[in-house]
């Protein structure tokens, strides 16, 4: 079984699914609603229908059990009640189906013996039969580009994401969120119960992945505790792992338990486990997209230190106030680059340093390529938040042009570039600034460019990336006095 466990793959690019247990019934949630958002997409595939009451659903013809379709699928999604489970993994034994997802609840985590049991028989019928299964109780695999996509976002986007979670829902919004920002998911996996195939046996699946460039994970137990450490440690020198811990309380880990039948783990171990392995630590979804923006799509920065480019005196303060809370520096820029400011730099209505306050970066492109200039040529300055107004008549700048297209060029091009993020604040209960806002972050990032809500996300965010370098550093520091 642990050999078969490295061939994932036919989990994310299956050719042909059945789904057991698909209603006549348009509404609810399971085998209909995995069949509507897999139409949705236009998954390229054949998709079976198995319901021993319909002969037609959907368009589709429907087939009374797995033993009486034509073919024998690559996957097979069941949906059926916890009780019958045990009997279709039998079929998918007895007919060559390896490859299977459990969506149904009602197993160990409902905490009744006969929950326990009916697990118990899903374990057991796997080994006797070879069966890879992922669930029960989660939403199983999602890949955009191979159209498996019964969940997350619809069609959604091909990416360097990959997701390994505990919580379906969690893994949901996690997809979503990201396609929102224009960050594609190459894949992401819900395990539930973890039965069969659990998160770790993902985690060595997607650290091996090439076309994944970061992991996303949420966890809330683990059985295997060496094992996770051996796996993070190795993967986390290759590519940053982000990491969500539920059940950091009592009643989160009481939750916990009851979600997907696991017990959480110490939280001083977990931190101090996360310390030694160098994997980034977040506490709630933002936080944890935040990171994924930032390790997605910025180059390592070279220093803690950051150039802020604002807009007005007292958001220049508090922002500085921010990034160095955060862990960040906000040093002074050299003699030399003070001059060149000075030389540009409005006097009246401006200041001139670290932080920038110039309004020209806000209506000029070329201006603002010319700043980034300066930046680059700057070995203290590590990285750039560049505040972005939203135009309104409160700012007196309500018919400016948009020239977010031309910013992000300016960024692109630079050959000695820096990691760039950009804040566009529409905070305050405005639903239209809101809207607004959440429109220009998402075309920054569909152009390669976080943008970040507030300043104390941005900066966050690239605290968590400077640390994953500086100890990547480290450890190639450490390997080469080793090897002389």
């Amino acid at each position: 079984m642990a050999s078969m466990r490295n061939d994932l793959e036919p989990f994310f690019k299956p050719r042909h699914i059945a789904i057991v247990g698909v209603t006549r019934s348009e509404s609810g949630f399971g085998g209909m609603s995995f069949l509507q958002k897999l139409q949705e997409a236009s998954f390229p595939g054949t998709l079976y229908c198995i319901n021993p009451k319909a002969t037609e659903i959907r368009g589709l013809p429907a087939y009374p059990n797995l033993s009486s379709l034509p073919l024998v699928p690559d996957l097979a999604m069941v949906c059926v009640a916890a009780a019958h489970v045990p009997a279709v993994l039998e079929e998918c034994g007895r007919i060559g189906i390896r490859y299977i997802h459990i969506l149904t609840s009602g197993f160990k985590e409902i905490g009744t013996e006969q929950g326990r049991q009916l697990e118990e028989q899903i374990a057991f019928i796997a080994k006797e039969k070879g069966l890879l299964i992922i669930g029960p109780n989660c939403m199983g695999p999602y890949c955009p580009a191979s159209g498996l996509t019964a969940w997350g976002a619809i069609p959604g986007a091909p990416g360097p994401l990959g997701v390994i979670s505990e919580s379906g829902s969690i893994t949901q919004r996690l997809t979503e969120y990201a396609y929102s920002l224009g960050i594609g998911t190459d894949k992401a996996v819900s395990v539930g119960n973890g039965t069969v195939l659990n998160s770790l046996d993902f985690l060595e699946f997607m650290g091996q992945d090439e076309g994944i460039r970061v992991i996303a994970l949420y966890i809330e137990s683990m059985r295997d505790g060496r094992r996770f450490f051996d796996l993070v440690r190795g993967i986390n020198k290759r590519k940053p792992i982000i990491a969500w811990k539920g059940g950091k309380t009592e009643v989160g880990a009481r939750t916990a338990t009851s979600h997907t039948g696991g017990m959480a783990g110490e939280q001083m171990i977990w931190e101090a486990v996360f310390r030694q392995t160098g994997v980034i630590q977040v506490s709630s979804l933002d936080e944890w997209m935040d990171a994924v923006s930032a390790f997605a799509l910025l180059p390592p920065p070279g220093s803690r230190g950051v150039f802020l480019i604002g807009g007005g005196g007292g958001t220049s303060v508090v922002s500085s106030d921010t990034c160095i809370h955060e862990g960040l520096d906000v040093p002074s820029p050299s003699s030399a680059t003070m001059k060149k400011l000075r030389e540009t730099v409005p006097a009246v209505g401006s200041i001139a340093g670290n932080p920038l306050d110039d309004w020209q970066t806000f209506v000029n492109p070329a201006y603002f390529g010319a700043i980034l200039d300066l930046v680059c040529r700057e070995p203290a300055m590590g990285m750039v938040i560049v505040s972005r107004l939203i135009s309104r008549k409160a700012f007196h700048t309500s018919s400016l042009p948009d020239s977010i297209p031309e910013t992000i060029e300016q960024v692109k091009q630079r050959e000695n570039r820096k990691p760039v993020v950009f804040v566009v604040d529409s905070e305050g209960g405005d639903p239209e600034l809101a809207a607004q806002g959440a429109s220009l972050r998402a075309e920054f990032g569909r152009g390669g460019i976080p943008a970040y809500p507030s300043v104390k996300r941005a900066a966050r965010a690239l605290i968590h990336l400077y640390r994953y370098y500086k100890r990547l550093d480290q450890i190639n520091i450490l390997r080469v006095i080793q090897e002389r």
